[in-house]
């Protein structure tokens, strides 16, 4: 059994100024990715499946995290990517990829402009499967890859799966549900493989990022579920150098198109 070993000071509510600031969801997923083991697990994965990924696209690209780790480094590597903090991201790394700072809707590219297209943890393909495959394989020379939730369980956030269902009240259809059954049998992927993994942020403190799920779950500043969320989570955080690490189970399916023999 995993012994709680973190010293947590005791609750207080937050006044509004600071529950407004809260923690940006994006980077602190981009944090947990860069603390987590989901590219060990994912990245052999993906190039068992796809052995060789040529130019890469990588459509909603996040941190970068799964692209540097796939790309091949003679190859081109392009990232669409809106949200600014993922843009410092990316441009940080070495060798970024090059940018383009929009949505997919947006991007300007032609037909064929990549090998591979890789979509991991994005929304459209949950939200609009079809139009967002379309569009995909308009871009591929040779193949599609996306990667979606695998597990039942909440997918919008990020460390909801600490939380009880009664309190995240999130959809927990597992996200691969839901792709495969917006495609007609012939948009259907030709592989399709699961592997397990574990999200694990690491917080400066506990009380700011409750505080921060309870605004994002539209509890009243005197709700006293506020209490009963920050109590949960310390419960399981684990104290570690620089904060304390939250832990949640997760399973992602692989998902993958071939456009060319």
């Amino acid at each position: 059994m995993k012994q709680n070993c973190t010293t947590i000071r005791p609750f207080s509510v937050a006044p509004p100024e600071a529950s407004e600031i809260g923690v940006d969801p994006l980077e602190l997923y981009a944090a947990g990715i860069d603390t987590s083991d989901y590219v060990a697990h994912v990245a052999p994965l993906l190039r068992a499946a796809v052995p060789r990924i040529g130019d890469l696209l990588d459509v909603g690209a996040g941190g970068g995290q799964l692209g540097q780790a796939v790309r091949d480094p003679l190859a081109a590597w392009i990232a669409i990517e809106p949200n600014m903090g993922m843009q410092q991201r990316l441009r940080a790394l070495v060798p970024p990829p090059h940018l383009l700072p929009v949505g997919w809707q947006q991007a300007d590219l032609s037909a064929g402009s990549a090998d591979t297209v890789l979509a991991a943890n994005i929304a459209a393909p949950l939200s609009d499967a079809g139009v967002f495959l379309r569009q995909c394989r308009a871009w591929t020379r040779n193949n599609v890859i996306w990667l979606v939730p695998a597990q039942r369980g909440p997918r919008g956030l990020c460390l909801a799966g600490c939380l009880p269902p009664a309190w995240h009240g999130e959809d927990e259809t597992p996200g691969i549900d839901v792709v495969l059954s917006n495609l007609p049998p012939c948009d259907q992927p030709s592989i399709a493989a699961r592997t397990e993994w574990t999200f694990s942020a690491v917080v400066r403190d506990v009380e700011r990022t409750s505080g921060s799920l309870a605004d994002r779950l539209g509890w009243a500043l005197d709700d006293g579920r506020r209490r009963e969320l920050y109590e949960h989570l310390a419960a399981q955080a684990v104290s570690v150098p620089g904060g304390h690490r939250l832990s949640v189970p997760r399973a992602s399916a692989l998902l993958v198109w071939r456009t060319a023999s």
